[in-house]
C-alpha cells in the first residue's frame, strides 16, 4: 500500500470512506503558527480549522512547531502534513464512522533545527493566530535569555515570536504600513493556549510579560502587546486516544486503502470554547464553521469547571488505579463493574457536588452522564498508562480545589478521592510501568526514605507541593494511608482490585 500524501490523493477519489481535501486547500496562506504537534491538537483545533476551510470560511493553514523529540517529526513531511482522523463513537443513539484525511497542517518546523525559520514566519504579514498545547507543564516561568536559538521554555520561545514580529514590523516605535482593512492590527496576534489549565492565557500571558521584563526588552514592545495582541483562555473537550494499537491500525489501513504514520482516533464529541470578543470572533473566523463546537463567549468559566472537575478530574483520580488493578484502557474499565461503579460514584457523588464554581442546579449531574457515556465509546481504546502523564501536577491542577471544596461544605472523608491519592502514591513508586512525571525525583526520594506508612501524611503535608496542607483535613491521611499500606501487601493488581470495593 501507498502512504498517505498529496501524490497519493487522487488514487484515493473514489473510496467513498474517505473524506478528502481539496487541492485548492493546499495554496491556503498560513495563519497559524501553532507549538505542538499531538494528537489532541490535531483531532480538535487542527480539525475545526479543517473543516472551516472546506467550507471557505477561514482559508487559511498551520505551520506548527515541535518542540519535544517524542515520535517521528519526519513523518509530517513525508506525508505533506497530511493525517487521517478516525472519528468513531455513538452520538444521538447513532453509530459515528467518519474518516477525515485533514490538511490544515501546511509544514511543521523542529525547534531545534529550525529555529531560524520559525522566526522568519514570526514576521509574516499573514499571521493572525498563535495555538498551543504543551501540557499542564508547558506554561511555567522559566527566567532565560530569549535570544537562545532556541529558548528552552515554550513562553520563551513564544516571547522571542512575538518580540521578532514586534521588530520586523516596528521602525522607531511606528508601524510599517500594511495593506488591508484592519491595517492598525495588522500585526497584532490572537494567541489561544489550549493546556487545561484555569485562566491558560491569562497565566501565560503574565509569563510572557515577566519574562519581557527579565530580558530588558524595547520599552514599546510592550505597549505593542497589550494594545495589538490578545490572549485568550480557552477549553478544547476532546477524547483523543491518539494512534491505534498495532492490530487495529493494520485493519484501518487496509479498510482505507493506504498506510498513515499519522493517524489518529477520535470521538465524535468536540468542544472548544474561547474567551473572546468581537474581534477575536473576527481573526478566530473559523468558529463560524460550527458554532456550537467552537463557542466564543466572554466567559467560559461554566465549560472549563465542568469539563476540568467531571471529565478530567475523574480520569487523574482513576488512571494510576485502573492500571494497578490490571485495566489497560477506559473502555476496559467501563466494562468492569466495580471499577465502572468506582468512576460512576467518584463522578456524580463525590466531584460533582465540590466543584468550586457556581453551577446552575442540574448542570453537573447532566454534564457527568454525558462523560460517562462518552467514557463507555466502544470504538476508543484509551490508554490509562497515556493519562498518567504528569501525573502529580494534573492531581494538583484539577483534584486538590475539589478536594478542598469538599472539606469546605463540611461534607465527611470522601473515600474515593482519598482511593485515587493512595493509587497515585502507588504508582508513582519505582516499579516496571512508565512514569512521566517532572516530579518524579520528588517522590522517589519519598519512597526511598519512608515506609509505605508514611509516604501519605509526609507528602500530603506539603503545602509548598499542594499549595494546602492536604494532611490538615480530618481524616485524609489516615484514610490514604489505610489504602495505601492495603494496596502495597500483596500484588498491586490483586491488592487494588479489592480495594476498588472498600469505599462505602
Amino acid at each position: 500500500m501507498k502512504n498517505l500524501s498529496r501524490s497519493s490523493l487522487p488514487a484515493l477519489a473514489g473510496n467513498a470512506q474517505l473524506s478528502l481535501p481539496d487541492k485548492r486547500l493546499f495554496s491556503l496562506p498560513e495563519k497559524v503558527l501553532q507549538f505542538g504537534t499531538g494528537v489532541l491538537l490535531r483531532g480538535l483545533p487542527d480539525y475545526l480549522i479543517d473543516q472551516a476551510n472546506r467550507k471557505g470560511i477561514f482559508n487559511g493553514r498551520i505551520v506548527a512547531v515541535k518542540s519535544t523529540g517524542a515520535g517521528d517529526p519526519a513523518a509530517f513531511g513525508r506525508q505533506n502534513g497530511l493525517y487521517t482522523l478516525c472519528i468513531r463513537g455513538v452520538s444521538e443513539g447513532r453509530e459515528i464512522k467518519e474518516n477525515v484525511v485533514c490538511s490544515a497542517v501546511s509544514r511543521v518546523l523542529s525547534a531545534k533545527d529550525d529555529w531560524d525559520e520559525v522566526l522568519e514566519f514570526a514576521a509574516s504579514p499573514d499571521l493572525e493566530i498563535i495555538l498551543s498545547n504543551t501540557t499542564e507543564v508547558g506554561i511555567q516561568l522559566v527566567k532565560e535569555e530569549v535570544q537562545q536559538s532556541p529558548p528552552a521554555s515554550f513562553p520563551g520561545k513564544l516571547l522571542a515570536v512575538l518580540y521578532a514580529r514586534y521588530c520586523a514590523f516596528h521602525t522607531n516605535g511606528h508601524e510599517w504600513p500594511l495593506s488591508g482593512r484592519r491595517e492598525r492590527r495588522a500585526t497584532g496576534v490572537v494567541i489561544v493556549p489550549t493546556e487545561l489549565l484555569p485562566d491558560n492565557g491569562a497565566r501565560l500571558k503574565s509569563i510572557v510579560l515577566e519574562l519581557a521584563h527579565f530580558n530588558r526588552l524595547d520599552p514599546g514592545f510592550f505597549d505593542w502587546l497589550e494594545r495589538s495582541c490578545t490572549f485568550c483562555n480557552s477549553l478544547v473537550d476532546r477524547i483523543v486516544p491518539g494512534k491505534p494499537n498495532p492490530e487495529t491500525l493494520s485493519r484501518l489501513q487496509t479498510e482505507l486503502g493506504y498506510t498513515d504514520e499519522l493517524l489518529a482516533m477520535a470521538e465524535p464529541y468536540a468542544l472548544w470554547a474561547i474567551e473572546g470578543d468581537d474581534r477575536v470572533r473576527e481573526v478566530l473566523s473559523f468558529y463560524r464553521a460550527d458554532p456550537k463546537v467552537t463557542i466564543i463567549a466572554p466567559d467560559i468559566g461554566l465549560f472549563r469547571e465542568l469539563k476540568l472537575r467531571l471529565l478530567n478530574g475523574t480520569h487523574t483520580l482513576s488512571c494510576g488505579l485502573a492500571h494497578l488493578a490490571g485495566l489497560a484502557t477506559v473502555g476496559e474499565a467501563m466494562r468492569d463493574p466495580a471499577m465502572a461503579n468506582f468512576i460512576e460514584r467518584l463522578m456524580l457523588e463525590e466531584i460533582a457536588p465540590a466543584i468550586p464554581y457556581p453551577l446552575p442546579e442540574g448542570a453537573a449531574e447532566r454534564f457527568g452522564r454525558q462523560v460517562l457515556d462518552r467514557f463507555r465509546n466502544p470504538f476508543a481504546e484509551h490508554k490509562w498508562l497515556s493519562i498518567t502523564v504528569q501525573y502529580s501536577s494534573k492531581m494538583k491542577m484539577r483534584v486538590v480545589p475539589v478536594l478542598i471544596e469538599h472539606y469546605r461544605r463540611g461534607r465527611g472523608v470522601p473515600e474515593r478521592i482519598a482511593l485515587g491519592f493512595a493509587a497515585m502514591l502507588a504508582f508513582l513508586k519505582p516499579a516496571q510501568h512508565e512514569i512521566q512525571d517532572d516530579n518524579i525525583a520528588y517522590f522517589f526520594e519519598k519512597w526511598e526514605t519512608l515506609t509505605p506508612e508514611e509516604p501519605p501524611r509526609n507528602v500530603l503535608s506539603d503545602k509548598d507541593f499542594w499549595g494546602e496542607d492536604l494532611a490538615a483535613l480530618p481524616g485524609f491521611a489516615e484514610r490514604v494511608t489505610g489504602f495505601l499500606a492495603e494496596g502495597m501487601k500483596h500484588r498491586a493488581d490483586t491488592a487494588f482490585r479489592s480495594l476498588l470495593a472498600s469505599p462505602a
